[in-house]
């Protein structure tokens, strides 16, 4: 289907693919590489899958490829893939600025990602994208239950690492699709001029400023979401952060407007605290009404919502000592927002990658609950150094090995305690990436003896 089929300005044919001679760059992890060359691979294409990382590494979404004729290029690329292709398909990871993407601009071939082929392919014109610095993934889920509960059929892929295009088979004309999308995936409908008929952007807040030129460039990313809708789309935001309160002065269509303050139905059921689920459950229940769903249905789905994975989550309670995986909090208002959220004493487990962030916010969040803090231990990082500086607290250990440290946090954890991993931080260096951390987390808590 053409993204827009009555705006001849950004009409947009997709080309056969059969034949075609497709580069995957970057494989990755998180199944968007994977779900990219398995389709290009279904369409006929001769596909050349190219990723920085070795085979080794790769080896889960190789597993996953096994049989398909595919050629692999690891552990480096090649110019002449790049200079010859017909297509290149970008990972989201690989910045825009890389030179083999130069290369194959010069060579004249279509860049694309996989969340614009998807929505030239996706059947259904009922698409809402999700995007936001914290919540998407959260709002993600909670609308699909909210649909879901209504009586639609839905298909939600995305940025929580499951691929798009291998959605495709399971959607029709009537599907609502619910995608979760990254400021990088997003970055793939501008040459198109394309925005989701129905978006969602729950917050800008300060993250990945190690890629972006600083705030405005970053929301701007986000702002995409929004920023070619038409005027019968609708735009869905955050009216008490000031990024989100902006788009909507420039967004082109309806504006409908969410608050963590708002009345949202059957909320005195819903699992969850703290004024960020708040505004996640909101920005859901809002996003839900425009596609009909009534109250009814909206309360029925926060009731049975029992959380996402990796955010928040209660993975064990062990001898009255609490475990919570927030690794996704890959930046410091995602911990303060945690360390508000979680109750009573609390050891706490910082500290990973450097993404250029601002520690100030998380040091006077520590200040304010010093009396709830029991200890602090710190996960080595190229932003360990910089975090520990800026701590108003002692810390208790350094570790390059999260066993280590949880070790120590038990050591330090009291009946009634809870030990939260809420880095801050990215988890690149002693990780693939965050759900790997969390994922370490939750193996070394199971493992625990009763």
């Amino acid at each position: 289907m053409d993204i827009y089929p009555d705006n001849d300005k950004v009409k947009w044919t997709a080309e056969n693919l059969s034949g075609c001679r497709a580069v995957v760059m970057g494989l990755g992890l998180h199944g968007g590489g994977v779900g990219v060359a398995q389709y290009l691979a279904a369409q006929g294409a001769t596909v050349t899958v190219t990723d920085l990382r070795d085979e080794e590494t790769l080896r889960p979404s190789l597993a996953e490829l096994e049989g398909l004729p595919l050629r692999y290029v690891l552990g480096r690329h090649e110019e002449r893939d790049f200079q010859n292709a017909d297509l290149v398909l970008r990972n989201p990871a690989v910045p825009l600025d890389s030179p083999y993407l130069a290369l194959a601009q010069e060579a004249g071939t279509r860049i694309e990602m996989e969340s614009s082929l998807f929505v030239n392919a996706c059947p259904s014109a009922f698409i809402a994208g999700i995007t936001g610095t914290k919540g998407k993934t959260t709002t993600t889920v909670l609308l699909s239950q909210m649909l879901d509960a209504a009586g639609y059929h839905v298909v939600t892929a995305g940025n929580l690492r499951v691929s798009m295009l291998s959605q495709l088979a399971d959607i029709t004309a009537k599907t609502r699709v619910v995608l979760e999308l990254s400021s990088w995936q997003l970055e793939a409908f501008v040459p198109h001029g394309y925005s989701p008929p129905l978006a969602v952007v729950t917050n800008v807040l300060p993250d990945h400023l190690n890629r972006y030129a600083g705030m405005d460039d970053y929301a701007a990313a986000k702002e995409i979401n929004v920023r070619n809708q038409r005027q019968t789309d609708v735009a869905v935001l955050n009216k008490d952060n000031a990024y989100t309160r902006a788009m909507g002065a420039r967004a082109p269509g309806k504006v409908v407007w969410f608050s963590g303050q708002d009345a949202i139905p059957g909320e005195g059921e819903a699992q969850g605290s703290g004024a960020h689920q708040r505004e996640n459950m909101a920005a859901a229940s809002v996003a839900a009404r425009q596609w009909g769903v009534d109250e009814s249905a909206i309360a029925t789905a926060l009731r049975d919502f029992t959380g996402v994975p990796h955010r928040q989550e209660l993975v064990r309670e062990w001898r009255g000592i609490r475990f919570i995986n927030d690794t996704t909090a890959t930046m410091p208002t995602a911990t303060v927002a945690c360390i508000e959220a979680i109750p009573g004493p609390k050891v706490l487990l910082l500290g990973g990658a450097d993404k250029k962030l601002d520690f100030t916010g998380l040091t006077a969040a520590l200040q304010a609950h010093s009396d709830m803090i029991r200890g602090i231990v710190l996960l080595e990082g190229s932003a360990t150094n910089r975090l520990a500086a800026a701590l108003p607290l002692p810390v208790a250990g350094r570790h390059a090995d999260i066993a280590q440290a949880l070790e120590q946090a038990v050591a330090l954890a009291r009946n009634g305690d809870a030990i939260i991993l809420s880095p801050g931080c990215a988890s690149f260096g002693m990780f693939q990436h965050e759900f790997e951390r969390g994922d370490a987390f939750r193996a070394w808590v199971a493992a625990l003896p009763e």
